[in-house]
């Protein structure tokens, strides 16, 4: 028999086997609408933005606090940039925070969210995907949003055995090609949110749960012993370094020094200890001592490192204690740093510095 013959009888991927899956198998989560309930567009956007480059598992405490901080989409746009990036630090790539607050003012000025996939992407910090996942899910859009945990699906379904990311094109048509079923066409929003599960709880990277799968008989990864495998990775280069040096400068009125970070680049408008620039090379002592905020006898307070996307932050921290704060910047009550908009690699400072 023929490669073609083969191809042409193997099971196809129906959309009707997925969606008779998820309705018996579908994950509660505190943005997604209940059987029969329409989804609220507003919980959709926020939840796609927040997990952008972040799991599920860790954005569920962080939405929970900030709907109730802002339950509305009308609240969200009247409240202060600086109260918006508060509530969002911990979370990351806080250029998001800033799209997210200018996005909430638009859609409040209109009336609501546009319900289709051209005025959804023109609105501030919403790509291509994120306009298809709320299209999907809030409006019911009969298109496929494809993120990593789809990508992942659809390349054992068709075993797409080219890496990524070049795969993404093959993936994407791929995926198109699923949501074309009319089963999915008829229920969009359960299909997107169906793709989404099934790679978030069976078809998992290193382990897949063939068994349990609903398209275990049509993934022709599966038949060709490669479920493990794919999709296929590039091999990543190195994370280059980057060396700073921050200042914790307290004061008898137990309160620190603080300051506000550019409103553009990276972390932008977010809060942090006065320090150096980030580069390439180590800093000295005494390089770093130029940019200290107060002339006083600093001591090492430990060594931080963080990650970023594109390199590894590595921040030697100076601790010092004077009467009064006299610098530039504001000083920040000790016993009220939870409140403050300070990102993740500041946060770690905080504790290295005062534990």
């Amino acid at each position: 028999m023929s490669s073609s013959a083969i191809a042409s009888s193997a099971p196809v991927a129906r959309a009707g086997d997925l969606l008779r899956w998820y309705d018996r198998h579908r994950r509660r989560l505190p943005w997604r609408a209940d059987p029969g309930e329409a989804a609220d567009p507003y919980r959709v956007w926020l939840s796609e933005i927040m997990l952008q480059q972040t799991t599920v598992t860790a954005v569920i405490p962080y939405y929970d606090r900030f709907v109730s901080r802002f339950p509305t989409i009308q609240s969200l746009a009247s409240a202060p940039l600086d109260t918006v990036l508060s509530a969002w630090a911990g979370l990351g790539y806080y250029a998001r925070a800033r799209n997210l607050h200018a996005c909430a003012k638009l859609v409040a000025t209109k009336g609501g969210f546009p319900a289709d996939l051209a005025g959804l992407q023109s609105l501030p910090g919403i790509g291509a995907y994120t306009a298809a996942a709320i299209g999907a899910i809030a409006f019911g859009i009969p298109t496929v949003p494809v993120d990593g945990n789809v990508e992942r699906v659809v390349a054992r379904i068709f075993a797409i055995e080219q890496p990524m990311p070049a795969a993404k094109t093959a993936i994407r048509q791929a995926a198109a090609r699923l949501g074309a079923d009319p089963a999915a066409q008829a229920r969009p929003s359960d299909f997107a949110q169906a793709m989404f599960d099934l790679g978030a709880s069976v078809c998992a990277p290193a382990a897949p749960a063939c068994a349990v799968c609903p398209w275990i008989a049509a993934c022709a990864a599966r038949r060709q012993g490669t479920q493990t495998v794919l999709p296929l990775k590039s091999a990543k280069k190195p994370r280059p370094a980057r060396y700073g040096v921050h200042f914790w400068l307290t004061d008898n009125r137990q309160t620190v020094l603080l300051r506000t970070r550019p409103s553009t680049g990276l972390l932008g408008g977010m809060t942090e200890l006065p320090g150096t620039a980030w580069r390439e090379a180590p800093w000295t002592l005494d390089e770093a001592l130029t940019v200290a905020p107060m002339p006083l006898d600093w001591r090492p307070a430990g060594q931080v490192r963080h990650g970023f996307t594109h390199f590894e932050l590595i921040i030697d921290i100076l601790a010092g204690h004077v009467a009064k704060i006299e610098a530039e910047g504001f000083a920040h009550a000790l016993d009220a740093l939870d409140n403050a908009a300070l990102p993740s690699v500041m946060r770690k400072c905080v504790r290295m510095a005062s534990g």
